[in-house]
């Protein structure tokens, strides 16, 4: 039945489907995994390094993680050449909101921008979707630190925790079981208070290696950077491979402690 229905992005299927939109939901999937977290003094974000062949000259800079203004970035999950095109036009949007207000744009109004474009291309024939999803982290003076995360679809939304790529429903599951609170009288589940971003790069590095299926933690598997404030002014600060290093060492070393426990 789906064959009838997916050949072009505007049809939908008689369940009320758009298959392209999924099966470029489905090449997320097949990418290396993301995570973010949300902290009480910034954002944490975390992701899969994957080496396709050891002949590649080794990159630059980084292909998981992006700074789009000063008080946003960005982790990626899917096609990167799709990530760049939003990417750029998503600085562009964030300078002209600069150049004109002479402030830096409200992280949601950028995130909108950026997935109407993602929209767009589910809404005409002759073009397919975005096969990229991404984790925004950013702080603006009205709602502070905030996660996002968009899907092909255009569709977004604000989390505490969240996770894209393959594997990421493992990662999903690990976040959901750290973050349950005590009990309601209703008997509803709470959720904590948001950890500080070193516990939050710890909770990143626990829940990246459960999406990975890995218990070898190391720089060369994985990336990490934090957005954050200090004296007054936004600071994006990827982690070197040393501080990487000894964040996994510490990480491991407490998944041996919980395991011996």
């Amino acid at each position: 039945m789906a064959r009838r229905y997916d050949g072009r992005t505007t049809m939908f299927s008689p369940e009320g489907r758009l298959h392209q939109v999924e099966y470029a939901m489905k090449a997320i999937d097949q990418a290396g995994a993301a995570v973010g977290v949300l902290c009480s003094d910034g954002v944490v974000l975390g992701g899969e390094r994957k080496v396709i062949s050891k002949l590649l000259a080794p990159v630059k800079t980084s292909d998981k993680m992006y700074k789009v203004d000063s008080h946003i970035a960005c982790a990626v999950a899917g096609l990167t050449s799709d990530a760049n095109v939003l990417i750029n036009r998503s600085r562009l949007v964030a300078q002209y909101h600069r150049l004109s207000f002479q402030e830096g744009q409200p992280v949601e109004l950028l995130i909108q921008n950026v997935c109407d474009v993602m929209q767009s291309y589910t809404q005409f024939g002759g073009q397919r979707p975005f096969g990229v999803s991404f984790l925004f982290a950013g702080w603006d003076e009205h709602f502070g630190y905030q996660l996002y995360k968009t899907d092909p679809s255009g569709n977004y939304g604000g989390w505490k925790a969240t996770a894209i790529g393959n594997n990421c429903q493992v990662a999903m599951d690990y976040f959901k079981k750290e973050c349950k609170g005590e009990k309601k009288d209703d008997g509803e589940d709470t959720i904590k208070d948001p950890p500080t971003y070193r516990d939050g790069l710890g909770l990143a590095i626990k829940a990246l290696s459960k999406a990975m299926d890995t218990t070898t933690l190391t720089p060369e598997k994985m990336e990490f950077a934090v957005l954050t404030r200090k004296n007054g002014k936004m600071v994006y600060r990827p982690l070197t491979d040393a501080e990487t290093a000894r964040m996994c060492a510490k990480v491991e070393a407490e998944m041996a402690t919980e395991g011996d426990a």
